[in-house]
């Protein structure tokens, strides 16, 4: 029998809009405290009602982006690939991240010098193959590093719309060989190897892409993503999926959702191993 989910997640304790490192996210739109918890909370209890294990981290000041877990790293088996953050903010996540991976009998791996790679936000598997985003906040040579140290097809993907500046926002796969993603946010060549290595995919609209639809949770045929996609959860319950809705916006306001919030620990539902 296949163990229950395990997820990563960090409360929004110190949650809020302190600097500015992509499109979403201004200085003069503070979050709610409150309503951020109330939202968090929601999505934490959906998954525990799904049968998740959740983990939380230990909220720390003066770090608000902790709480987005799925950019800590890449997970493969019983290996954790620490992230190297482009931006020095969100570098200062790192040592935190590493402990908690260490103190849980995690082999701990650092990219090398002179390479960024954002983790589960800009690399997704989906059946045997890792789909890898780059230019935004993960770069190629990083991907190609990453191909060799785990040994699987590494299908590198440019994101070309900053507002879909990692993977994770705008790809989502459900299982070996399907998947939800937004078109707008590939270039041509992108567009070509994903139709060609996913059978079968759901196109997300413009407007449901910008609440971050792509941006989803899925556990077995359950799917969670951020509230009023209407679209996008009709498509899912005629696909054979459960679309849940959580209204995520508080986190919206710096450029995340469902995905941001949690990382999945042993390995993406969709990944082969």
């Amino acid at each position: 029998m296949r163990s229950s989910p395990r997820i990563l997640m960090c409360p929004p304790d110190h949650y809020g809009i302190e600097y500015e490192i992509n499109p979403w996210m201004s200085r003069s739109m503070a979050s709610v405290r409150d309503l951020a918890f109330k939202q968090w909370r929601e999505l934490r209890d959906t998954l525990l009602g799904l049968g998740v294990k959740i983990e939380e981290m230990t909220p720390q000041p003066g770090l608000p982006d902790l709480v987005f877990t799925a950019n800590a790293g890449l997970m493969f088996r019983d290996r954790f690939f620490s992230s190297r953050f482009m931006h020095e903010v969100r570098a200062k996540e790192s040592p935190f991240f590493d402990a908690w991976f260490q103190q849980h009998d995690f082999k701990v791996i650092h990219w090398p010098e002179g390479m960024y790679h954002e983790g589960a936000g800009d690399a997704l598997f989906c059946g045997e193959a890792l789909f890898a985003g780059y230019r935004t906040r993960s770069d190629a040579l990083a991907q190609q590093w990453i191909a060799e140290q785990v040994g699987v097809r590494v299908l590198p993907l440019e994101l070309v719309n900053p507002r879909f500046y990692h993977l994770d926002t705008c790809f989502c796969p459900l299982a070996a060989g399907e998947a939800i993603w937004h078109p707008e946010a590939f270039d041509a060549y992108g567009r070509r190897v994903i139709e060609a290595h996913v059978p079968k995919l759901l196109a997300v609209h413009e407007e449901e892409a910008n609440r971050f639809g792509c941006n989803a949770v899925v556990v077995g045929k359950s799917v969670i993503h951020n509230s009023r996609c209407p679209r996008l959860a009709e498509d899912l319950e005629k696909h054979g999926y459960r679309s849940i809705a959580v209204e995520l916006d508080e986190f919206l306001k710096a450029g995340g959702s469902a995905k941001c919030l949690t990382l999945r620990i042993d390995g993406e539902e969709a990944a082969a191993w």
